[in-house]
């Protein structure tokens, strides 16, 4: 029978080639991505005096502005693939805010669509944009070697992202906050 538990080591998954190096990787971006992101956001904010939102708010800015015509509750969850309950606590603290609409369309009353505000969509391309400076300015500095690595790993990074899309286990928990 062959052994189903994988240690954090790679060693519970002997049978299948590469497995110990993939466990090794996976463990060192795990470790990474989430100090890279709170670094980029936080180099974000300070270089434009930016307002401290949280990620998961700039998220959910993303989804809408990539869809002018408004998303529902339901398709805005799906598409930051957060529970519908995550939402609705998102577009409660952005609507004080100000960051988020709440449109009825004239054919659905009943219907509520979520858009990105003319304030929001500013906010988000300052953070873009300082975004793209800050980073920048830091591989700028980095060595001709580290850059050349870093340019080579994208295209693998693009499809890690699709392959974790796709993949069931991303699906969102209805249990989740």
């Amino acid at each position: 029978m062959r052994n189903t538990h994988r240690a954090a080591d790679g060693t519970g998954d002997r049978d299948t080639p590469g497995a110990p190096e993939a466990t090794r990787v996976a463990a060192g971006l795990g470790g990474l991505l989430g100090p890279l992101r709170r670094a980029v956001l936080r180099a974000t904010r300070n270089a434009e005096g930016l307002p401290d939102l949280p990620e998961a708010q700039i998220e959910l800015l993303r989804a809408l502005s990539s869809s002018p015509e408004g998303l529902s509750p339901g398709a805005a969850a799906a598409r930051v693939r957060v529970a519908p309950s995550t939402v609705s606590n998102l577009v409660r603290a952005m609507s004080t805010a100000r960051l988020v609409e709440r449109v009825r369309p004239e054919h659905d009353q009943r219907t509520v669509l979520l858009t990105a505000s003319e304030e929001a969509l500013h906010l988000l391309e300052r953070y873009d944009r300082a975004s793209t400076a800050a980073l920048t300015r830091v591989v700028a500095e980095l060595s001709d070697a580290d850059r050349t690595a870093l340019h080579q790993a994208l295209p693998a990074l693009d499809r890690l992202v699709t392959a974790l899309e796709t993949s069931d286990s991303t699906r969102p928990d209805s249990s989740t906050p």
